[in-house]
This record gives structure tokens, sequence and C-alpha cells, in this order.
């Protein structure tokens, strides 16, 4: 990785000959090196192009905003890089807020709703995207600043993101002392940009700006077409990338979980832009830890593997996918009988979404089916399954919830509030995961020895939709038999 020049030291600058450090601006460059960078450079500003797919949509987004908080300034930014170590950061990731009402991705960029009133008095707000321009160079900013476009590549122009965006593009460096002096009630969305934020300092109050976050998690409860049509993909994507796993089995068992890591991340980088969240690479016992992410452990045949993955699209949108595989490709008669358990409780979920029912009918559908399947193999005592339901007992074997809301995060719209989402009703365009699971930790006495370290949980991404719901990763198999036969075909093929 190449290291950026930088200005000299005071001490090393007093040396230099004055006439090489006549610009004043980078001690250590010439007036000549200066001079010859600012010129030779073929014009690259791109003409008549056309708006992003989703342009229509974001427009939609944001009258939806606008309506909302009428006569208040409404910020919303995009982030800035974060440091990884020393000088180098991690991938950036646009807040989901920003790109959302956007479809813009660069980091440091901002948009702001100014308020704005008709003359018939009507209310509405004029939307303009902040962001850096191209890199000026006449003052070096080009080649020797860090964010210069030789170093970082090249960016859009305002004007090329105007027609692109549907937006008028300012210069974001002049944004925070506009704010700064800017007067009225303002909105803004936290934790993504400090600078913003500081500006809006004795602006804002968190009571508000928790109202505009909730607004817009609630927002993207109900997907639109353009939506829809990317978690369809990211779908179609993750189902390549689980097949890419099985076809490298063998592989991964000569070296670890990090084999499945990397392959199913190839996929996530080829096909879209990540992965939505850490890959579960969970082989043997690490089947039983949910949120199992080091993928460092042994990979063996005659046990299973819970690959919980999903790839993210270039715009932003997850799929969110489990599947429990045999790793030599053939499910024992116990791991047969505790798979065919979730699935069983997996169907009885995705048979309840469907528009108007309760949002956790397909949570307590699921859990039943696993309550009676415990207490019909003795693991509940002498309790019926009732009891067991009443008092939780289930659950120190389920663990966790049977779904969430998806979309352009894994869990989406985690800010709504409990009457509009876990306590709410299903709408068609909802998207959420049923993903119920049964985990016997390699250390509970209070299962028979040969259940200890079995780890099961089928995941899939199901739309809501005017009559019931479609099951958007349905073309990876699910059934125990199915299971056996696709990974069979796929390994000889």
């Amino acid at each position: 990785m190449a290291e950026q020049l930088t200005p000299e030291t005071p001490e090393e600058s007093e040396e230099q000959p004055i006439q090489q450090r006549k610009n004043g601006l980078y001690p250590g460059v010439s007036d000549e090196l200066a001079e010859n960078m600012k010129s030779g450079w073929a014009d690259t500003e791109l003409r008549g192009l056309a708006p992003i797919a989703q342009a229509a949509h974001t427009a939609d987004r944001r009258a939806a905003l606008s309506a909302r908080f009428p006569g208040e300034r409404l910020v919303i930014p995009a982030g800035n890089l974060k440091t990884r170590s020393n000088d180098t950061e991690y991938h950036f990731r646009a807040s989901t807020e920003y790109a959302y009402l956007t479809g813009d991705q660069s980091e440091d960029g901002v948009l702001v709703l100014e308020p704005k009133t008709s003359p018939d008095g009507t209310s509405s707000h004029e939307a303009t995207i902040y962001l850096l321009p191209r890199s000026n160079r006449e003052n070096g900013e080009f080649w020797l600043s860090g964010t210069g476009e030789l170093w970082v590549g090249r960016r859009h122009s305002l004007a090329e993101a105007e027609q692109l965006l549907g937006l008028p593009a300012k210069d974001v460096r002049e944004l925070a002392p506009a704010l700064t002096e800017a007067t009225g009630p303002v909105r803004a969305v936290r934790g993504h940009d400090a600078s913003i934020e500081a500006a809006l300092t004795d602006k804002v109050t968190a009571e508000r700006d928790e109202e505009l976050r909730v607004f817009l998690s609630e927002a993207r409860l109900v997907k639109d077409a353009f939506e829809i049509a990317e978690l369809r993909k990211a779908c179609d994507s993750t189902a390549r990338g689980f097949e890419d796993v099985v076809k490298v089995l063998d592989r991964a068992e000569a070296t670890s979980e990090r084999y499945i890591e990397g392959t199913f991340f190839l996929r996530a980088r080829v096909e879209g832009n990540d992965i939505g969240y850490g890959s579960i690479c969970a082989a043997g016992p690490h089947a039983t830890t949910l949120h199992w992410v080091r993928n460092d452990g042994a990979v063996r045949s005659g046990e299973l593997l819970l690959l919980d993955a999903g790839v993210e699209t270039t715009e932003l949108y997850t799929a969110d996918v489990t599947r429990t595989l045999p790793i030599n490709g053939t499910f024992s008669p116990l791991q047969r009988k505790i798979y065919d358990a979730v699935y069983e409780a997996q169907e009885a979920g995705i048979a309840a979404v469907k528009p108007g029912a309760p949002y956790r009918a397909f949570h307590d559908a699921a859990q039943r089916v696993l309550a009676e399947k415990l207490v019909e193999w003795g693991l509940c005592g002498d309790l019926d399954v009732e009891k067991v339901l009443e008092l939780g007992l289930q659950r120190r074997w389920t663990l966790h919830g049977t779904g969430h809301m998806l979309g352009m995060d894994v869990h989406d719209c985690a800010a709504a509030r409990t009457e509009t989402y876990v306590a709410g009703d299903l709408e068609p365009g909802m998207c959420l995961t049923v993903e119920p699971g049964l985990y016997f930790q390699a250390d509970d006495l209070t299962v028979p020895e040969e259940y200890r370290g079995i780890g099961v949980r089928i995941e899939d991404d199901i739309l809501v939709t005017e009559d019931g719901n479609e099951n958007l990763s349905a073309s990876l198999p699910r059934q125990a038999d199915e299971i056996e036969a696709w990974m069979a075909q796929v390994k000889q093929g």
C-alpha cells in the first residue's frame, strides 16, 4: 500500500531552497512540480447522465418525510470513514437512512431538507444533497490531499450527482458553517457525522431527533417495488453463495470454517456490495452459538454445518438465509429427527405469514411445534405443551425470536415503535425472516448425551403478499431429503 506524500517537519522545511516553497501550501513540493500538476488533464466530466433506477422512489420517500415534519429543517448524514488501525480505514457503508432517501452512497454526504412555504401557505421542503466535489487541481488537493482523487479515485462532480440523483447538489464543506448560523426547528439523524452534530449542538434535542429516526425506521416497514426487486436479487445471489460453499466442503474440512466464510464472501463481493452481516459458518458444536462469527473451528465429516449468511446488493439490500447441512452430505438419524422438527416448525411459521395476521403469529406457531417436539422427546419432564409454553421452558433450547424485518439492514426497522412492529399486523410489502431453531449445548446435562452439540436453524426471507406470502429464498431446498439430493448434485456438478 503506497504511502501518501506529507509535508515536511518545520526543521526540514527551513533547509529547502526558497524557490521550492513559494507556493506556501506544501513544503517540499517545488513550484515547478506544483505548476506541472495543474495542467495537462483531459476533461472527464460526464454529461447527459440518466437518473439512477430508484430516483423516483427516493423522491417519494423524501415527500413522505417532508409531509411528516412540515416547517422543520431535516438533516440526514451518510457518515464518515472510520479508522481501522493507524492510517487505514474500514470499507465505507453509507447510513441506511441517507441511502434510503437519496440512493447515494458517498462518504461525508449529507441530505438536508429545508422548509419552505408556498404563496398559498402550503408547507413543503427543498431537498439538497451536500457532497465532496471533484478534487481541485489548482491548489494541489487532487494529488496531495488525503481525499484527493489521485489517491482515492474519481468521484462524481456536483453536476453529475444532480443528474443521477435528481437533487440539487452543493459542496459539503460549506454545510457545517451554514448549519451553525441556521435558525428555526431542526431534526437530525445522529451517530454518523460528528462535525454535523457539532454544528447543530444548540439546535436539536434527543427527543426530537429520535422521532425522526423512528419515522424513517417505520417508513421502511412496507417495501416498494424497487426494494422488493433488490431483495429478490439478494436472495438469488445468496443461494448461489450457498452452492459455492457446498462445492468446497471437502477443502473446508482440510482447513477450517474460514474457508466457508471466504467462499461465501467472494460471491457477495462479486455480485453485490458486501455481506449484509458477519457470516455465521458454524460447524459441529459451534452451531449452538447463535452468533458464531469467529469461524475458526474445524469442519468435520459426520457433523452439521449451520451456515447463516446473506449477500448485500450494490444498492444495500440484504438477504438473511440459514441452512443446516450435513457436512458429509447425509443426515444421521438423530440429526434428521432434530432437523425435521425445526423444518416442521418453520413450515408452521411461514403458513402464519399473511396480510392482517398479527406480527407475532408466525413466532407463536413455530414455538408451539418446537414445544410439542420437546415434550414428545421427554425433555420437559411430565409437563404438557400448554404448561411448557406458559412458562416459556422451551426457550432453553429454542433461544431466540423466530424472525425479524429485513431490508437495508439485516434487522431492519429496528427503531420502529412496538405498536407498529412486533405488536402490529402484517401488511403486503413487508419482508421478514422465519427462522426457528433448536440448540442443544455441548454441556447441557438436561438432554441425552447424543443430543449435545447439535444445533439446527432453518431461515428464509418471506414477503407478505396480497393473498398470503412468497418465499424469496425458496430456490434453496429446505426439506431433509431435498437437501441431501441437492448437495449430491452440486458436488457432482
